[in-house]
């Protein structure tokens, strides 16, 4: 309901009283200004409030002398906070902090307290507004809103979250980690800035199976840097830089069985570890491109000693039995043996070996080569099978021979 005159049954409204100033020394309970209201403590629809001491309230007058819609502009000038009531200081509307403006207004008035809104202004000067915009990679410079990108280093895995948006971490401890969290929680366009300025390599790892430049992790070497930036769900780097000091990069890939593709991100990393129990061969197709390979295989073979092949799909193809090692060249088809004269050495040690997989063998017939199945023993593998001993007491030479030159000398049992 609203105040009606008694004699025209018609809304009685308040003056309009534009402006007023207000020394707030204890809780003061307002007016309209209209005729009849014996005070001087009337609102007005701008009042600039200077509250003497804290926890001081302002009260409104009664919605309901009043239509909807009646409202004021409320600015605080002291130091102190003070809060803003409805009539004889029932209920809060708004409290309004050193420096802010609020603006309230009369929702509904069925009663004296009645129903207000309130609409949150500036706080009085435009370089104040900037600030308090100011989020994740931003600061207000004046009047005005600047990039930033606050510096903070740390020594300790962490996960970046929400908060690292905009910021530049730098790493100084040894080897550690960065987790990435979920990309479809940072969203498409949070970044981060990144940089390796500790001693050892600095592992940047993906959460729930997505990915990073197409891996599951990358590496930074001691001074690598990089911009890491989120699509919603997936990472990429920007910029990454290489430090000239840390040429090479190492892959770890857990293999089982069956055929495995090097995606360009796992195939730029020179040395590559391979782990895992097999359960049969592996074959890893790499890029066809110029590249050399440090392989290491640390698969555990089993009873079958299955083997590892690295091949580009064409050309010559490269086989690593379990605990082996082998520095490759590729030459965009080929993947041929970076090992063929050691200069420097006089001798060369070969792996034991077996009957199935010999230690020297051919690239196209893998168990047909030479291998050591025991001590003091000397043995040929033709197909998977011993076709030759070579011991301290004699050769042993397993089924028939045929000699198209004859046999001589010795003597024959």
């Amino acid at each position: 309901m609203s105040y009606n005159s008694p004699f025209t049954g018609t809304v009685i409204q308040p003056t309009d009283v534009s402006y007023r100033a207000i020394t707030l020394t204890a809780n003061t309970q307002l007016q309209w200004p209209i005729n009849g209201n014996a005070t001087d403590d009337y609102a007005a629809r701008i009042m600039q409030v200077n509250a003497t001491a804290a926890n001081l309230a302002l009260w409104m007058p009664p919605a309901n002398q009043t239509s909807v819609g009646n409202d004021a502009l409320i600015r605080n000038v002291g130091s102190n906070s003070f809060t803003v009531k409805n009539y004889a200081g029932t209920n809060t509307i708004i409290t309004i902090a050193p420096g802010e403006t609020k603006y309230i207004y009369i929702t509904a008035n069925p009663n004296e307290q009645g129903t207000w809104g309130n609409i949150a202004f500036g706080v009085g000067s435009s370089s104040a507004d900037s600030a308090t915009l100011a989020g994740y990679g931003l600061l207000a410079v004046t009047t005005t809103l600047n990039q930033s990108h606050p510096v903070t280093t740390f020594s300790s895995n962490s996960t970046a979250d929400a908060t690292y948006r905009a910021q530049t971490y730098v790493w100084t401890g040894g080897a550690g980690t960065v987790t990435l969290s979920s990309a479809s929680t940072l969203g498409n366009n949070w970044f981060f800035l990144l940089r390796n300025g500790g001693t050892g390599a600095l592992t940047v790892a993906t959460s729930g199976g997505q990915l990073i430049d197409g891996s599951g992790s990358i590496v930074l070497q001691p001074s690598d840097s990089a911009i890491i930036v989120c699509s919603g769900t997936a990472f990429y780097t920007v910029g990454l830089g290489k430090s000239t000091q840390f040429n090479f990069t190492q892959l770890t890939k857990a293999v089982t069985s069956g055929s495995y593709t090097l995606t360009a991100t796992e195939a730029s990393n020179v040395i590559q570890k391979y782990t895992g129990t097999l359960s049969g061969n592996v074959t890893i197709t790499v890029p066809q491109t110029v590249q050399v390979y440090y392989i290491i295989n640390e698969t555990v073979g089993g009873v079958g000693n299955y083997t590892v092949t690295l091949t580009t799909g064409l050309g010559n193809t490269a086989t690593i039995t379990a605990g082996n090692q082998a520095t490759l060249i590729c030459d965009s088809v080929n993947l041929l043996n970076a090992n063929t004269i050691l200069a420097g050495i006089s001798t060369v040690s070969l792996a034991n070996g077996s009957v199935g997989s010999p230690s020297l063998r051919f690239a196209s017939e893998s168990s047909t080569g030479v291998y050591r199945a025991t001590s003091g023993q000397f043995n040929i593998a033709i197909l998977g099978a011993n076709m030759f001993t070579l011991s301290a007491t004699g050769l042993t030479v397993p089924g028939t021979g045929t000699f198209t030159g004859g046999i001589a000398g010795g003597v024959f049992p």
